[in-house]
């Protein structure tokens, strides 16, 4: 059963550079990946609108994974900040996760 917490966007958005809602879930950033990671960034931002917590922390590691080169978000027909919103992640790990 999935627990939807509204407000975990809010919490993600480290400041107003995490622009996921852009993402029009096209797959272009998947197709393009030189890591090959399957699931980032079009679910995982998914996760974060949609409040799904829990599936969001089961992909830490490929958020960790990202070689934040942009590859991407050149590619992005939306124009989806992919780098900034995949660094807003970690750093929603490391201060609600991981609590550095």
């Amino acid at each position: 059963m999935t627990v939807l917490q509204p407000n975990l966007v809010d919490e993600v958005r480290a400041d107003e550079s995490f622009n996921a809602s852009a993402c029009m879930n096209c797959g272009v950033c998947t197709a393009i990946c030189p890591m090959e990671l399957e699931h980032l960034p079009r679910e995982i931002f998914r996760y974060v609108l949609l409040g799904m917590k829990e599936e969001l922390l089961q992909h830490q590691e490929t958020v960790f994974s990202c070689l934040l080169c942009k590859m991407c978000e050149v590619n992005c027909p939306a124009g989806v900040h992919i780098t900034e919103n995949v660094r807003s992640l970690r750093h929603y790990f490391d201060r609600k996760v991981f609590r550095i």
